[in-house]
């Protein structure tokens, strides 16, 4: 009974202490956060950041500025920025993460400010453009703490080995420095830079929050500056030229921005500025880094202020935030971490606060222990790695040293040969001498017997050159002959012409006789030119071969003296090279005995250098074995915390409180396309993570992001259901469970190592394109037509219709004059009558569309404000496709009207077409004045104007439905029944068949009737808005007529025509 008591006093305790803490925490963010142009006071500051600390993250900061005006007041926008850069510095480390989760509400906050001409709201702009870049930063660089108070050495390994990553690395750190030095420029050039400006209320309230910016700027430029000089060790300096002007400019900007606010009276007391050097570093000297001197912003201890709320303040003493002094690079002091810190400073909260959540809770230190051990783990891997890289660097250095000795002795050898050979050419030299002088004699005696055998072969030749001559002399005879030959044959020929001449008489008898002598001549004479022609070619081969025989011989005396000598040569040559030969493999038998001990030294050096490295290898894979099972590790803990968010998710759908809850369908289309998109980055971590399992970081960002953004699709589709009809709302249920299954599946089987490689989320895929499926035809329809193009849409219609009535004027003037070419007598009187009509019914709708139009432009200018007139149709949407549905729906009338005419004067059409179409103009132009009346302002004389209008056009579609009438009644032929002629019995079945006719006639209305309704519903179906629902939301849906029910009208009654509804169904008007 006592412990019951004693917990029930615990809870109550601990119920009292939280909320004494919500009670203080939103007393201090209303006194931080208002609309007084002055500076927030450091203790309410102080007690929001020691809050965040209690609670290990930023909740309760977040549950109550969400509820700030900050669209109201540009002042109270700033000092939240002001009081939210504290937060994001000094506050616990988890609050980057609460903040992150609202940085679209930023960014929105900026936008709105900028866009604004106030005089704080330029700087509202910047200042949140400057979060959302210190958020992303320390988001994506999560080693470097808001604070910017990092060491050295986490700044070479954020930047890392690959130079690309360090590029990227200092672009970001640029971009960043850029926001912080805008802001403070602006900040200047509002304010008049004199001392006495400083010590107002109002000049305090701009200056204060560039303490924090000039905290950050001192930690950027000293890692700009390590990070340029890193870069300009691994690359050309033409490459980096950029980056450089970029500095400089920003060095300048902070050196004046630094010098302006040390000259201020605020800075003085509460801040001391460091001096940067007269002129930038000199990153093309390496040995300039050396002379860096890290610029150190120290923030004096605070004197107690007097409390004028009476309420107690947290004095901390040991425990000093991290960004309240920035100690000097020659005292670097270990990063703060809470869970290194004495329990001494643990008690102070608690006495503050009390025990957070009841108790303290040790997973946080054993989370912060295995994230250490996993850095000690890298650290050591990184320096086995190193080691063994060093290792690898020394056996390569003596293999080259060995190559290096060896290539010398190559080197030795062939000086040695080279040697070796001139010693040989001189020796050879020497005997070449010797040999001259005793062959001297040898020579001039084979020389003699050489001339002799050439004189004996020299009178050889001219023996045959003599013959030849005397061969060629007698062919010369023999042609000679032939010529005269040919002369005396040529000269009979002439002789038998002359003969032919004087006696042509005798032609005929000797005819015969010439042609044969004349054909033998012939024979002889080609004959003769053969051997002539024969006789030459010889005498041309014999000169030829002569000539050629010279030839050679001159070659064969060359060759023969030639082969002499060189025989000569090669005979002394052999005796050389034998002694040469000798000494040569003695030299090589001692050279290859000193190369094979060499050898064989080397080897064995090289056998224990491998063995070292083996062992270093071998280390090396046990610690990469420890690697993948520490990363196999955080994927399962980063899979067990998504399972735990969809799990939630899908708690939420049999949660009776969750039945309150409503989405629309345009959000669940955008989550479920962002689900997908998930999905997508989902599968290519999953890739990423089998190819190279060392490193989870893709797949743990990919499975957290799918996580959140999966349970989000699950409740939004959930909470869409329940506005939803039942058969898409149980089907849209019943596909977010099944989406909650494959996902649970997906992560399953992500979990187990046997199961990681066949792991697939294309089920997930398919079921959430389901759920998009069902949210896309949940979606109004209409709602494809961009909003930025509802203006000039709506002024496109307005300019169809008005074109479609004169159009329809130009026709019906046409067609009343071809009635009068073609007809006369009654039937013209009847279609002037009804083309009157017409005519007058259209002039009286454009009279109807001109001031509908002019009504339209007076809204427009009215509503419009400050905005334009695209800008107020996209606003008012619903209204805007309103005015193009009646707009499209009077143009589409009176089109129809004039073809309906144009049938009724030819006689090919139905009178009733056109007392329909007549009805359907009155019913469309009634919807355009409802759409002109919903924005028009009562009292307004266009509105009447408008009114009058309309009247006039339902005026003048009576008329041509009481013409239309009118003329068919004179043209239609009255038929008489004459019944005189019949009999009982044939009357009798006259009466049954016309019975069978009504009866027909009365099926046939019916089924009509039941098809007008349907085409109604379908009708409003297609509008997007569904017929039970049509009665809700204002009252001008209530007037649309419900479809006729089917009933059986007396035989003489007509039945009713059927009509437009007069209103647009999707009911744009809301």
């Amino acid at each position: 009974m006592s412990s019951r008591i004693k917990s029930r006093r615990a809870e109550h305790s601990l119920g009292a202490e939280k909320e004494q803490f919500d009670k203080l925490q939103l007393s201090s963010i209303s006194k931080a956060i208002n609309t007084t142009e002055a500076p927030v006071k450091e203790k309410h500051a102080r007690r929001i950041i020691l809050g965040t600390h209690r609670e290990k993250g930023a909740f309760t900061f977040w549950s109550y500025a969400l509820g700030l005006p900050l669209a109201s007041s540009s002042i109270l926008s700033w000092k939240f920025c002001h009081v939210l850069h504290k937060v994001l510095r000094d506050g616990h480390q988890n609050s980057l993460q609460d903040c992150v989760r609202h940085i679209s509400n930023i960014q929105e906050m900026g936008r709105l400010w900028g866009n604004l001409h106030d005089r704080y709201g330029q700087l509202v702009a910047l200042y949140a453009k400057l979060l959302c870049t210190k958020m992303d930063f320390h988001m994506k660089h999560a080693e470097i703490r808001a604070s910017l108070e990092v060491s050295d050495e986490v700044l070479e390994r954020t930047a890392g080995t690959d130079i690309n990553n360090v590029f990227q690395v200092t672009v970001e750190v640029l971009d960043y420095m850029d926001v912080e030095l805008k802001l403070a420029e602006t900040v200047f050039r509002q304010l008049n830079t004199s001392i006495a400006i400083s010590t107002t209320t109002s000049g305090q309230c701009r200056l204060a929050p560039l303490i924090q910016v000039i905290q950050d700027c001192s930690h950027l430029y000293h890692f700009t500056v390590k990070l340029l000089f890193k870069l300009h060790a691994c690359l050309p300096a033409d490459t980096l030229q950029g980056h450089r002007d970029r500095f400089h400019d920003q060095f300048h900007s902070l050196k004046n921005f630094f010098n302006k606010a040390r000259d201020m009276l605020y800075f003085k007391r509460l801040i001391q500025i460091p001096k940067l050097p007269d002129s930038p570093p000199n990153f093309l000297r390496a040995s300039a880094l050396a002379e860096h001197v890290k610029p150190v912003v120290v923030i004096p201890d605070e004197e107690p202020a007097d409390d004028d709320d009476g309420e107690p303040l947290i004095e901390v003493s040991e425990m000093s935030l991290p960004s309240m002094q920035i100690q000097p690079v020659s005292q670097p002091q270990p990063q703060p971490q809470l869970h290194t810190q004495p329990q001494s400073q643990f008690d102070i909260f608690d006495q503050t606060f009390g025990p957070p959540n009841g108790g303290f809770d040790n997973r946080d230190i054993q989370i912060e222990n295995l994230k250490q051990e996993i850095e000690l783990l890298k650290a050591e891997l990184e320096r086995i790695k190193a080691e063994a890289q060093r290792y690898i660097t020394q056996l390569k250095s003596q293999i080259n040293s060995l190559e290096a000795e060896l290539e010398e002795q190559r080197v030795q050898k062939q000086r040695a040969l080279v040697e070796n050979e001139q010693l040989r050419m001189e020796l050879e030299m020497l005997r070449r001498q010797n040999a001259e002088n005793e062959s001297a004699q040898l020579g001039y005696i084979e020389a003699e017997k050489r001339a002799q055998d050439s004189e004996l072969r020299y009178c050889k030749l001219k023996e045959k050159h003599a013959e030849l001559v005397s061969s060629h002399a007698e062919l010369l005879r023999k042609s000679a002959d032939t010529v005269k030959m040919l002369t005396a044959s040529q000269q009979s020929q002439e002789e038998v012409a002359r003969t032919r001449q004087q006696l042509a008489f005798e032609v005929d008898r000797i005819k015969q006789e010439a042609d044969m002598k004349l054909d033998e001549q012939k024979f002889e004479m080609d004959k003769l030119k053969r051997e002539l022609e024969e006789k030459r070619a010889e005498l041309l081969r014999i000169q030829t071969s002569l000539q050629s025989n010279e030839k050679l011989g001159e070659r064969m005396n060359s060759e023969l003296l030639g082969l002499q000598a060189e025989k000569e040569v090669l005979m002394r040559s052999v005796s050389e090279k034998e002694a040469e030969l000798s000494s040569l493999r003695q030299s090589a038998q001692m050279q290859q005995s000193s190369l094979q001990q060499e050898r064989e030294r080397n080897t064995r050096e090289l056998g224990e250098l491998q063995g070292k490295l083996q062992e270093k290898l071998s280390r090396e894979e046990q610690l990469q074995q420890k690697l993948l099972e520490d990363q196999f590790a955080l994927l399962q803990g980063t899979v067990a915390e998504a399972e735990t968010i969809i799990q939630d998710a899908v708690a939420k759908l049999d949660d009776p409180l969750h039945l309150r809850c409503t989405s629309s369908p345009d959000y669940l289309v955008s989550r479920a396309e962002a689900a997908l998109g998930s999905v997508d980055k989902l599968k290519q971590g999953h890739a990423d993570y089998l190819k190279d399992m060392k490193d989870a970081s893709g797949l743990l960002r990919a499975v957290t992001q799918f996580s959140h953004l999966a349970a989000d699709t699950i409740v939004n589709g959930s909470a869409t259901a329940h506005m939803a009809p039942t058969d898409h709302a149980d089907r849209l249920t019943e596909n977010c469970r099944g989406c909650a299954t494959q996902a649970l599946q997906f992560l399953r089987e992500l979990k187990s190592k046997p199961s990681l490689q066949r792991a697939d989320p294309v089920g997930i895929r398919m079921i959430i394109q389901k759920i998009l499926h069902l949210a896309q035809e949940l979606r109004p329809k209409g709602s494809d037509i961009r909003q930025d193009e509802l203006g000039d849409l709506v002024d496109k219609e307005m300019a169809a219709t008005s074109s479609a009535i004169e159009e329809a004027v130009r026709r019906i003037d046409e067609m009343m004059n071809q009635a009068r070419r073609d007809t006369s007598g009654v039937k013209l009187e009847v279609n002037e009558r009804i083309l009157n009509s017409c005519t007058d019914l259209m002039k009286a709708i454009r009279m109807l569309v001109i001031a509908s139009t002019d009504l339209q432009k007076e809204i427009v200018e009215d509503g419009r404000g400050a905005a334009s007139v695209k800008e107020f149709y996209a606003r008012n949407s619903r209204w805007t496709e309103g005015l193009i549905s009646a707009s499209k729906a009077v143009g589409w009338g009176a089109t129809q009207m004039v073809e309906s005419a144009d049938k009724v004067v030819l006689h090919t059409g139905k009178y009733e077409e056109l007392i329909v179409c007549s009805h359907e103009i009155a019913a469309s132009t009634a919807q355009l004045v409802a759409a002109s009346k919903v924005k028009a302002d009562r009292n307004s004389k266009k509105l009447v104007t408008l009114q009058q209008a309309s009247r006039l056009v339902n005026e003048m579609a009576a008329n041509v439905v009481a013409s239309t009438k009118t003329g068919q009644g004179q043209i239609e032929e009255k038929d008489t029944m004459d019944f005189s002629d019949m009999s009982l019995m044939k009357l009798k079945k006259e009466e049954i068949e016309s019975q069978v006719r009504v009866l027909e006639l009365e099926t046939h209305l019916e089924n009509e009737r039941v098809r007008l309704g349907e085409l109604r519903r379908k009708h409003y179906e297609l509008a997007g808005v569904p017929l039970d629902q049509l009665a809700e939301g204002n009252g001008l849906a209530s007037t649309i007529p419900p479809s006729p029910k089917p009933a059986k009208p007396a035989l003489s009654k007509k039945p009713a025509l059927a009509q437009k509804p007069s209103i647009f169904a999707k009911n744009p008007f809301r």
